[in-house]
Order: structure tokens, then sequence, then C-alpha cells
């Protein structure tokens, strides 16, 4: 993908589209090209190939065998590959395996194509015998069998090598199980092409999401209904955490029972055996019974439908009224995800102590990540990371070694190991949940650009009761609003947010304004959730996921080096036409003393990219005074609050030349301010301000004794993309006695920090939040 373009300048020769917005969108990782096919492609990109599946022709004499992929998995398409032979199951040795053997693998098991492969047991070691070694497959081959191999059952591996695969996401169209092995039928996973809610009362059909219906599944390319003979709630539970729901519920069967009188169902030929813990229906085995055996082929006898009935989410509810009483609400907010770039993705933190910390990604798995989401609101995990692949927390690692059987609330009841000795944030441990289908990828689109990730923003809105395409006002359109415009389009971070009505034309058709006035906080899933205009717009100016970086500040360096110094004017010149100092500076006498509150500033980025200014070297400016040029005119806030939030000491704007000051080990700094340099933050790297540098203060001299909030915000305009800004702010009680001045309590995020103790008057139970009431001895709350 080419890089992101600067914005151009408008020329005045140039022709104008009234409403546009711009947007260049860039992916978190890259994206495969399946994952956009349900918006379209623009015009000039080629539709994607629909190969139909047809069944292999599988000579007379070939070995029967049956695949299934087993072990500790981080997404159900994902794990080690078992053979069925012989009357028993058995593994692959990882001994001259290739990518085309993978590709026989994923292919047999009805997915459209491998991804990759793994050895030397990445899915944890099989048990029984090893079937196949030394496999040679041209990736050609409808089954493992008719590979080149030392023989079936011939090998000196041991399970330590056992083979995995990661197959596609995406399944062969018109896939259907053949089974030939009808014995053994209950100890396959489940192979279908598609699976699908389909609402059935048309009280639900108008329902987003759909949240009850018959369980169908695409087998040869029709959907059929499965026999409720053999049906548990176990089953029920796995479909709905497929679809993004946490649980799911009792439904009115009287109901289907007599709309099924009506129509007469096609069933599938098998029934669906599932423990309740698979995150996904293909990790289920096919059923005993008659369906399974075949005896009753396409029919139910004394049976109805399957219906599922599922809970959604609190913040995916179908309608305000009834949909949020029915939905499943978290208890007490002990989780959270953070650095994801859509809903339902991110690193996992805990809340122990009044502290957050992450999880270490030892053990790290798909049955632990879906506990997680399901406490969360969301459904089961599609997908378990570990490495910290979406970005290094702070503060400590409060859990490791994670087991859990599936039907906790809370993660927090899994057994985990309390010693985290080893673990770094380098192994912080992230989750990508199922959120259900809000169709709000279809109420965006992006026109006009050079590939599927940028262009002209346009929305589709109701207007005289018709469904229409139409522009969004540029006028304070920012990065907060590309963000949510990324998120809602599933494509990632915004790389940039244009303004210009030039630079893509879009869709003639949908140049009108549809959309105004918008302003996002950055945590909305939608476009239309953020504050807008309503029916009166108003447009003065007429109308995967790139990986991005995530400053954070060290709480930790502010507290240790803070203090106070007394300065005479005359040596804060610099500082004075820098505007670094409280405004009644202004009429102090050379000789005149400033009172600084002096601290370090260490700020990291914990990112997955370098964090660059967003101005280029040609609009840097140079300061005389400092001998330096400033990328970024406001960098960073420093503010001194009282304790009932009124600000007491000007904020000093800070304006710096970016640089790498120190970096992990193994990593190299890229940047530096000196002869012109280029400036940033490079990921894995911090940049200090030391204490003893002109600016690196807030101005007291105008302050009273006592207790206080000190307050730095980083990147505080949101000028340059970061793909988490809860943890820019970072907050300290500070105390200051005319004399000396302390900082303690320092924490990052927005949140405030809640401590539980007794009071020993009435041995009642007091909240003190952490950062906002002083915490003195014998201090009693009202």
């Amino acid at each position: 993908m080419p890089a992101p373009c600067q914005p151009h300048h408008h020329h005045p020769h140039l022709p104008s589209l009234h409403g546009s917005m711009l947007l260049l969108l860039a992916l978190l990782a890259p994206l495969a090209r399946a994952q956009y096919e349900h918006m379209g492609y623009p015009p000039g990109y080629p539709e994607p190939e629909q190969e139909m599946y047809s069944a292999p022709h599988i000579p007379a004499d070939t070995p029967r065998i049956q695949l299934r992929l087993a072990g500790d998995k981080r997404k159900h398409n994902e794990g080690r590959v078992e053979v069925f032979y012989s009357g028993e199951w058995g593994t692959v040795c990882d001994d001259d395996f290739s990518i085309h053997n993978a590709q026989v693998v994923c292919r047999e098991l009805g997915y459209l194509e491998a991804m990759s492969w793994s050895p030397s047991a990445k899915y944890g070691k099989g048990e029984g015998r090893v079937w196949f070694d030394n496999v040679h497959c041209s990736g050609k081959e409808s089954t493992l069998a008719l590979c080149a191999s030392n023989g079936i059952g011939v090998s000196d591996c041991k399970h330590s090598e056992d083979v995995g695969v990661i197959c596609s996401d995406k399944r062969i169209p018109g896939f259907k199980f053949i089974n030939t092995l009808p014995n053994h039928v209950e100890n396959l996973n489940i192979q279908v092409e598609d699976v699908r809610i389909r609402a059935i009362l048309s009280s639900y059909r108008k329902r987003i999401p759909v949240t009850e219906g018959y369980v169908e599944v695409k087998d040869g390319g029709k959907w059929k209904q499965i026999c409720n003979a053999d049906w548990n709630p176990q089953n029920s539970r796995v479909i709905c955490g497929m679809f993004g729901f946490p649980g799911e519920r009792k439904y009115n069967a009287r109901v289907y029972k007599m709309f099924a009188r009506r129509r007469k169902p096609s069933y599938w030929d098998y029934s669906v055996n599932c423990t309740g813990n698979e995150a996904h229906l293909s990790s289920c085995h096919l059923g005993q019974g008659d369906m399974a055996e075949g005896k009753d082929n396409g029919t139910c006898t004394g049976g109805l439908p399957v219906v599922v009935s599922c809970v959604p989410g609190r913040a995916f509810a179908p309608t305000p009224q009834s949909g949020f009483r029915k939905a499943f609400r978290q208890e007490q907010p002990l989780v959270r995800l953070r650095g994801g770039a859509i809903v339902g993705e991110g690193r996992v933190e805990v809340l122990k102590g009044g502290e957050w910390g992450t999880i270490c990604d030892d053990h790290w798995s798909l049955l632990a990540s879906s506990v997680v989401c399901r406490e969360l609101g969301f459904g089961t995990a599609k997908e378990s990371l570990s490495g910290g692949r979406l970005g290094q927390g702070m503060g400590p690692v409060h859990m490791n070694e994670v087991q859990c059987s599936g039907f906790e609330k809370s993660i927090t009841e899994c057994l985990f190991d309390k010693e985290s000795l080893g673990c770094s944030h380098e192994e912080d441990a992230a989750v990508r949940c199922n959120v259900p289908a809000m169709g709000f990828q279809e109420q965006l689109r992006l026109r006009g650009g050079r590939n599927p990730f940028e262009g002209r923003v346009e929305v589709l809105v109701e207007r005289n009761g018709s469904l229409v395409w139409g522009t969004v006002c540029s006028e304070g359109w920012g990065t907060m609003e590309a963000m949510v415009t990324c998120r809602q389009l599933g494509l990632g971070f915004a790389s940039s947010a244009f303004q210009e009505t030039w630079y893509w034309p879009g869709d003639v058709s949908a140049d009108r304004v549809a959309m105004s006035g918008v302003r996002c906080s950055g945590t909305e899933m939608t476009l239309s959730h953020c504050l807008h205009h309503g029916a009166h717009l108003a447009c003065p100016k007429g109308g995967g996921p790139k990986p991005a970086p995530d400053l954070v500040l060290n709480p930790q360096v502010v507290e240790q080096t803070t203090y106070m110094e007394d300065r005479p004017m005359f040596m804060l010149q610099c500082a004075y036409e820098e505007d670094c100092l409280a405004s009644s500076s202004r009429e102090s006498p050379a000789t005149a003393i400033r009172r600084l509150l002096r601290f370090s500033s260490q700020i990291h980025n914990n990112g997955q990219s370098d964090f660059r200014p967003k101005a280029g070297r040609h609009s840097w400016v140079w300061h005389e005074c400092h001998r330096h040029y400033h990328s970024m005119e406001v960098f960073t806030h420093y503010d001194l609050f009282s304790l009932n939030g009124t600000k007491v000491a000007e904020g000093h704007k800070a304006s710096f030349c970016l640089e790498d000051s120190e970096c992990d080990e193994g990593i190299d700094k890229r940047y530096e301010c000196a002869n012109f340099g280029e400036q940033g933050i490079t990921v894995g790297c911090w940049d200090t301000y030391r204490h003893d540098i002109d600016c690196q203060w807030v101005d007291i001299s105008d302050i009273k004794p006592g207790d206080y909030i000190f307050q730095v915000v980083i990147n505080p305009n949101y000028e340059v993309p970061e793909s988490d800004y809860s943890n820019n702010i970072m907050k300290c009680r500070c105390r200051y006695d005319g004399n000396r001045v302390w900082m303690y309590s320092c924490h990052n995020g927005k949140e405030p920090q809640y401590i539980y103790f007794k009071s020993l008057q009435n041995n009642s139970v007091i909240l003190r939040v952490k950062g906002l009431i002083p915490l003195v001895p014998n201090h009693v709350i009202a």
C-alpha cells in the first residue's frame, strides 16, 4: 500500500465538491482480501473468483482417513493435525512438512487455503500413533493419504514433533461433508460451509442484531435446519458465542411448533454434540443418534428445527426499552480491553488492588480468551493473541499461566499463578472477540481512493422515507472522527484525516451533505453514535488496520524526580519567549523570583509503529533561544488543579523536539533532533525530558500551600493517531507546604483508582477515590 499522502493545500483552479469528507485509512496489519468482500470493491477492482466445491475422485485403493484440528488452539481454524485411521486417532510428524502439505490438509477440511504451518508440537503433544512421516505433497492432492510418505504408520517421530496448521477463515463455497467412516462419525469435527441464525418470527426479522431463530448450516450449497432431537443447551451456548452473544436464554417453543407445521423444514443429515466450551461450531463433534447414523435421512421424526435465543451484551441490545432489560450486563468492571483497533479486541487488563495490570501469555488459550470476551458482553473469542500483539501495557503483570474451565463468569475466577516472575509486557495477552453483526459496515463507505482503505467518507441516511448516500461535512473533522470511521469499517486505525474537498471525488450521486457537526470522543462504535447535527444540517465549508503508536508516560519517574526551585526572571528569558511561565510573569521585573515545580517526563512508545509528528520538516519552527526545531507546537499539557477540579496553575503547553533518549535492549535509536535530524519516538524507545531543562515545569509562583492534583496530557489535541488515547493522561496527588513539594499516588488513565478500607470509628466500609481525596491519616468520608 502506498505511504499515506500529506494533505494538499487547496488550489483555486481545482474543482471543489461541497460537503466532502476525505479520510485515509490503513490496516492494523495486512488485511486479507476476503475481509473486505462484503463491502463490495470500488470500480476497477476485480471481484474475487468464487470457486464451487466438487467432491474429489479418490482411487479405490487409497487408505480412507479423516482429519481434524486439535490441541491448544489460538483460533478455531488452526491446530494440531490429527488423522483417524484404522479405528484410532493419531498425528503427523513435522519432518519434511511444507506449506503444500498444509494446503492439502486445509482443503480436505473444507477451508479455502492454508495460511501457515508450525512444527514441534506448537499446539501441544498428541496421543496415539504418528500416522504420517516425511510427507511430500504437491498441493493438488485431494487427500493427505495420496501424498508420498514413509507409508501410513511408518514413523520414527515422537509427539514432540507433531505438526500444526493455520487455515483461512473462509470455507470452500458449496463444501459438503463426506463421511467415509460411518462407524466413527461421533469422533469427527463438524465441517460445514457456513452457519447462520435465521430470524423466523416477524417480531425478530426487523431486529438488529438477529438474536433468535433457526440454526441453519450450509451443506452442499443449500441451507438446512438441524433436528432438535439430540440438541442441548451447550450447543446453543456455542452458537450464541459464535455470533457475538455471551449467553443463551429460553424461547417460546409453541410459536415455532406452529410455524414448522406450516412449512416443511429441510434437515441436515447429522446432529451436533458440543461441550459448551467450543469457540466455534467447527470444534464440536458430530452427534450420535438416528440422524448421525443416517437412518432417517432428511427428516426429524417427532422433532422440530433447532431454535436458539441469545442474550446480547448491553452495547448491542436491539432496542433501548425492552432490549436493555434483557441484555447481558457486566457486574463489575474488573476487566477491560485496551489498544485494539475495532470493537471487541484489545490487550486484556485486569483490576487488582486498585491498579490496572496485564496478563502474561504463558498458557494463554482460546478458552481463557472466551471467558474474557463473554465477561465483557461479547461472544466467544475468535482469536487468542500473545506476545504483546496489541501493544504493551503499563503497571504490574497481575496474572500468569491462566487456566479456565470455560464456564467462569470472570477471568479473575480462573486458576492462575500469582507469581509473574520472568513475565514482561512483551508477553501481554490479548483477544479478538466475536461481536454481533450490527450492519454498521453497510452504513458507511469510502469512495474515490487508490485502494479499498482510503477515500471520501460517504454515509447512508434516511431522507424522505428512502435510504440515500451522502457526504460528511468536513468542518471540524479530525483524527478522532477518522478513528471511529476506521473502527466502523473494520479497517484498523486511521492513518490520516483530511478536510480538503477535492482530493478524491467519490460518487457523483452522493455529493450532497448527509451529516454535519460530527464530534467524536473516539470510543463510539459508529459515526452515527458521535455527536452530530440532526435533520437540520449546517456546513459552512460545504460538505486490517494500519499499526499505530501508543505513547505512555512513566508515572514513577514523575514521582521520583519532583522538586521545587526558585529562579529569577533574568534566568528564564528563553522560557518566557516560549510561553512557559504563568501570565503574571509578564509584569515581573528581571530580579523577581519565580517558583517552579520541576520533574522529569519519560514518554514511552508502547504501540506498534513509530510516533512521528504530523507536520512535515518544511513547517517545523526554529527556536533561536533553545537552538532546536519544534515539530509539534502542542505536545504536552502540564496542569495543577485544586481538589474540586479548578485549574490553579496555568498549563504549560510544551512544544518539543521528539527523539529517542533510550531504547529497550536490542532496539536501535532512529530519531535525533540535532542537526535538523528526523524527529519521532521509535517503538520500544522513550523520550526523556529531564527536570533540569527549560519548560519542564509548572509555574506555581501564584498558588497557596495545600493539596492539589497534578495532571499531564500527552498529544492533547490528537494531532497524531494513536491506538489508545486513554493512557495519554497521568494524574498525581501533589502536596505543597510553602517550602517543599511532594508528588505521590501517580497513575495513568482517566479512571480514578479505588481503595477500600475500614473506618476505625464505626467499622463501616469506606470508598476512597485515589487521586481525588486527600490521603491523610484519620480522614473519614462523610
